[in-house]
């Protein structure tokens, strides 16, 4: 299925509050799958940092987050059913099957998942599959937003990292 392209900010400014909010998730996962753009999978995989944090697993991290709040938290199926890991850590380690290609296209159908099943919500709705309890669509997609947002940064500042070339001596 192709979607047609995100609006941006501006042509969304109008719209009803639902319509900003998916566009503005909308853009920060594109921006976050599009760290990835002309890179080997040597310089994905490249740990530029202590921690797990590598421009793959943000991307990896990313299709986890979405399975978590879209997945568990709106459809109430649980980690085990849904076949991911226990806790966030874990979604950063990445194996030998995981791809610049396995990754993205894996963060693709969760992010076309999510979209599907918020369709059917109103803002102001609860989701019941959360451990903090119900909370409101619009809570999920703040808490979403916040996250992808952070891991825009982090991979600005990875990639800005792996492609920068000395000035010279």
């Amino acid at each position: 299925m192709s979607r047609t392209a995100t609006p941006t900010a501006e042509e969304v400014i109008d719209r009803p509050a639902e319509v900003q909010f998916e566009t503005f998730i909308d853009q920060h996962r594109a921006a976050l799958n599009a760290c990835l753009d002309g890179l080997s999978e040597q310089q994905a995989r490249a740990r530029l940092v202590t921690s797990k944090t590598t421009l793959l697993g943000l991307v990896k991290h990313a299709t986890f987050v979405e399975k978590v709040w879209f997945a568990e938290a709106v459809t109430g199926r649980s980690r085990d059913e849904l076949g991911i890991e226990a806790g966030p850590d874990e979604s950063f380690d990445l194996t030998e099957h995981d791809t610049v290609a396995t990754v993205r296209e894996a963060h693709r159908k969760a992010c076309e998942a999510s979209r599907q099943v918020a369709a059917t919500l109103g803002l102001d709705d609860l989701v019941h599959g959360n451990r903090r309890g119900p909370v409101p669509l619009r809570w999920v997609y703040l808490h979403v937003l916040r996250e992808l947002a952070q891991h825009c940064g982090h991979a600005d500042v990875l990639r800005e990292q792996l492609l920068h070339e000395p000035l010279g001596d």
